[in-house]
């Protein structure tokens, strides 16, 4: 599934190059190829893995953790909790994966031939501390294993094992909160620390430090941060947790996440934390970062969109889902399946409602500020619907339910049904359509609107309601993930024939 929304036009492109929710990008070469994987938090399967030719163009083409052994996440799984922040190699012709489970397993280490899977089954990390873990190794074949704090521990990666003790190496600029999203690098005739600091929101910043040795100790750039838009008008904010990468011609780049925040203040941001790309060049010794703008130069090589563009639409008929789809912390087959009803996607329904950790979902990331999202529902033998998720206590849903279609609002404590219109017997087709606000007209003014309602047999878009879109953004309801578009069952089962994912952009 090609996730990047690129917009060529001449020789500039589009940033983020991998929009919506795929926060925390970790960056590796094989060769000519390149792959990122993204944090997934309380979603199953498990850290997307992406690939690319030309740092531009990206298609997702798995998710690492796509199994119940190596993806434990209990139905008391906090949204937001799950997995954090991953670091993805490519070493000694491996592919090496670590990342953290806070919800219950800490930190844990994945290896692969193929990046796109099959993952192994975990090595346990139980002596590695703390989140954000890297993995780099020395000269002699040493691993190391650096944590936000910012620490470091000698590693065997292929037992979990670990040799000495923590070490403290660096913390960032004085003051500075969090500093955390440590990458070492051995580059030239020194070894660099990239952390991210100052939180993941507008403090957000990256900074360095270089040392003669992986342990140290490490003497910090000067013109830290190297890359903040902390206390600026830029359209793209909480820029930070980065990773470096040389490009096809060997120039350095940086991948790095920021999000897109709408309306007055104080901005409220809805897809999520999103993957950017920015250049890179060193002066001195140090790398300085170039402009991060939505529309910057094209890199200096051709530029490779895939061959094939997947259809917006999924039709459900392959037999096992695309792996854009993500579910709640578990998605057992009986409760979601293709092979019920050939060309159908089934739902079972487990908890009552999407204010359930447990109710059953399936759903993919909004990646596009502009869209439309639609999807023919048969609910006969049951009750569900269409929704727009940030996590329990905050989405809207539209829902076929005793013949009718109703429009429900969760926000924070309130939940309440908004509107409803009976539909005659069979399957209705449900739609949702984002729309950016077009003029802030005072600070209240928010970052977009969602309409919800149905289809008339004719294709009419009958809308039951329109909600403002700041009760699903990350600054109301906090936490680290975006919006995710999703169909769900509360009761019975429920069947879906089809589902349109479609930007309205441009």
């Amino acid at each position: 599934m090609k996730v990047s929304s690129v917009s060529e036009a001449g020789n500039t492109i589009s940033n983020p190059v991998i929009p919506g929710f795929y926060p925390d990008p970790s960056i590796c070469r094989a060769g000519d190829d390149y792959y990122i994987a993204c944090s997934s938090f309380e979603y199953f399967p498990g850290v997307p893995i992406l690939h690319s030719r030309d740092l531009v163009h990206w298609t997702q083409i798995g998710n690492a953790l796509d199994r119940p052994s190596q993806l434990r996440l209990p139905l008391d799984t906090a949204s937001s909790g799950g997995i954090y922040a991953p670091t993805l190699r490519h070493h000694d012709g491996r592919f090496w994966l670590i990342v953290t489970n806070v919800s219950g397993d800490g930190n844990l280490l994945f290896t692969a031939t193929d990046p796109a899977g099959p993952w192994s089954e975990p090595i346990r990390l139980p002596e590695v501390h703390g989140i954000d873990p890297d993995i780099a190794w020395d000269d002699d074949g040493t691993c190391w294993c650096t944590t936000a704090g910012v620490g470091q521990i000698r590693l065997d990666p292929h037992t979990g094992e670990t040799l000495g003790t923590r070490r403290q190496l660096w913390s960032g600029a004085p003051g500075a909160k969090a500093p955390e999203a440590p990458h070492l690098y051995r580059i030239g005739d020194h070894w660099y620390l990239l952390i991210a600091e100052g939180g993941t929101e507008r403090g957000h910043g990256v900074s360095i430090a270089r040392g003669r040795t992986p342990t140290g100790p490490f003497e910090p750039c000067p013109a830290n941060p190297i890359l903040t838009h902390r206390s600026t008008d830029h359209p793209i904010q909480n820029t930070g947790h980065a990773d470096l990468v040389q490009g096809p011609d060997d120039s350095w780049w940086m991948v790095l996440l920021g999000v897109r925040p709408g309306g007055g203040t104080p901005g409220w941001h809805v897809l999520g934390r999103e993957t950017y790309l920015v250049p890179v060049e060193w002066v001195d010794g140090w790398p300085v970062v170039g402009e991060l703008s939505p529309v910057m130069p094209a890199p200096p090589w051709p530029l490779q969109p895939p061959a094939v563009v997947p259809e917006r639409r999924d039709d459900f008929d392959m037999t096992e889902l695309a792996p854009y789809w993500i579910s709640l912390r578990q998605r057992p087959s009986e409760d979601c399946t293709t092979k019920e009803r050939p060309g159908w996607l089934t739902l079972r329904a487990r908890g009552g409602s999407l204010d359930d950790a447990d109710v059953t979902f399936v759903g993919r990331r909004q990646q596009h500020p502009s869209c439309r999202v639609r999807t023919l529902v048969d609910a006969a033998e049951g009750q569900g619907g269409l929704a727009v998720r940030l996590d329990e206590s905050h989405h809207y849903s539209v829902e076929v339910t005793s013949g009718q279609v109703q429009v429900r609002a969760r926000i924070g404590p309130l939940n309440t049904v908004v509107a409803s219109r009976p539909v005659p017997p069979g399957p209705v087709v449900l739609r949702v359509e984002v729309a950016p606000v077009e003029t802030v007209n005072d600070a209240r003014t928010g970052p977009d609107f969602v309409s919800l309602g149905f289809e008339d047999p004719d294709g009419t878009f009958v809308e039951l309601a329109s909600l403002d879109g700041r009760y699903l953004s990350t600054e109301v309801a906090g936490g680290f993930t975006g919006r995710v578009f999703g169909m769900f069952a509360s009761v019975g089962s429920v069947h879906f024939d089809w589902f349109d994912h479609e930007s309205l952009e441009g």
